[in-house]
């Protein structure tokens, strides 16, 4: 063990092991063996520490808890990411820009920018999509779903946010206020596009003449 010694080895793939114990574990990957079924939903696993985490789900036991906030976890793991927000840890650095990002899904997103890859595929129509839940949103323009409805006027919606956004038609709800004048707004884009106002921002400019614009209508 001290000498990096690992006299276990798998039959199956001839991996090695420092412990006699990991050989069988790792075996139930080959065997598709998962000999720890839960008590309460009948779903089984290849480990006793997966089934442990899994019956948290059930027992609803969140032993992990945030020192800055309180906020608890079923793993230490989960708690460890979450301390990133109060720590401002962002270990994920693009290479290609340097920036850097705290959480690795939204790395990876990022990177397809670069690489212009897009792994998503629409079956129906052939158009691809860097997100996974671009696609699902994409997918209901074929399958006309719109499964959000409004309990006011029964108007339907593809996604939640657009639905969250149309209910303040009917409440009047307003909670985006411009910190300069005190006009509110229902949605965080319309403030952006009216502070341009108090800052004299122009980001729309005519590669004609060279006039620059706040609005691009």
């Amino acid at each position: 063990v001290h000498m990096g010694e690992k006299p276990h080895p798998c039959l199956e793939c001839g991996k090695s092991f420092h412990s006699s114990f990991d050989p069988i574990t790792h075996q139930c990957l080959h065997a598709d063996k998962r000999p720890y079924p839960c008590g309460e939903c009948g779903k089984s696993f290849r480990d006793s520490y997966h089934l442990i985490r899994h019956q948290m789900v059930h027992t609803g036991d969140q032993p992990y808890e945030c020192s800055e906030c309180g906020k608890k976890f079923q793993t230490s793991w989960y708690l460890l990411k979450h301390q990133r927000i109060h720590t401002g840890e962002r270990p994920f650095l693009c290479t290609d820009c340097e920036k850097s990002f705290t959480w690795k899904f939204a790395f990876i997103n990022h990177q397809r920018i670069h690489s212009g890859e897009r792994p998503f595929k629409c079956g129906d129509c052939g158009k691809t999509f860097k997100q996974n839940s671009h696609l699902f949103m994409h997918q209901r323009i074929h399958s006309s779903g719109r499964p959000y409805k409004c309990g006011e006027c029964g108007r339907s919606f593809r996604d939640n946010s657009h639905l969250i956004h149309h209910q303040m038609i009917h409440t009047g709800e307003q909670p985006f206020q411009c910190s300069v004048c005190g006009k509110k707004f229902q949605t965080n884009s319309y403030l952006l596009m009216h502070q341009r106002i108090h800052t004299g921002e122009r980001p729309f400019l005519c590669t004609d003449c060279g006039k620059s614009f706040t609005w691009k209508s």
